[in-house]
């Protein structure tokens, strides 16, 4: 496998999808802009995948995207990376965090989104705490505080002090299974 096939198949793993269709590859064009802040055009990702066969090959800067996308800082990282025996290999994709205390400002607002199907954006009030702006088939409401230190994509989230209505403050997991991606909006 060479390595831009080996970073198109880990892509398709963080995103939990499998690009066979225009429609998936509009929906890669969202990711990276969600996380990333920059434009890739639908035209050249199906290129990069081979469902569009013109011969071109991709260019550093698109390849340096999708590496980022992946967490590594660039493609030379990601190669570099990709060249040391698999126990010494980084797992950028796992680990990707967020330290609230550290990298929140308030006012800043995020997007949670699990499986199956589940979206809940944020915003963050300052002191570890947040509020639900809106969600969608989630437990979770606008309205709803909580607090959270620790963001871990692919892990599952852990909310302390979850308040609900008038109901006793709670503990509530999300994404227990699959584990939960963010995104800053």
């Amino acid at each position: 496998m060479t390595l831009s096939e080996q970073l198109r198949s880990e892509i398709e793993t963080a995103l939990k999808k499998k690009l066979c269709t225009p429609k998936d590859f509009e929906f890669l064009r969202t990711r990276l802009y969600a996380r990333l802040h920059v434009l890739v055009s639908r035209t050249t990702l199906m290129r990069l995948w081979g469902y569009v066969d013109e011969g071109v090959m991709p260019r550093k800067g698109t390849l340096d995207i999708l590496a980022q996308f992946l967490g590594y800082q660039d493609w030379d990282g990601y190669c570099q990376n990709s060249l040391l025996p698999k126990e010494r290999q980084s797992s950028p994709i796992l680990s990707r965090k967020l330290s609230v205390a550290q990298e929140l400002v308030k006012g800043e607002h995020l997007r949670l989104t699990w499986q199956p199907e589940r979206i809940c954006d944020i915003e963050y009030l300052g002191n570890l705490q947040f509020r639900v702006v809106a969600s969608e088939n989630t437990r979770l409401k606008a309205g709803d505080t909580f607090e959270c230190s620790l963001i871990i994509e692919g892990e599952p989230l852990y909310l302390d002090h979850l308040r609900q209505d008038n109901q006793q403050p709670i503990s509530y997991v999300c994404g227990n299974k699959s584990g939960v991606l963010f995104e800053y909006l």
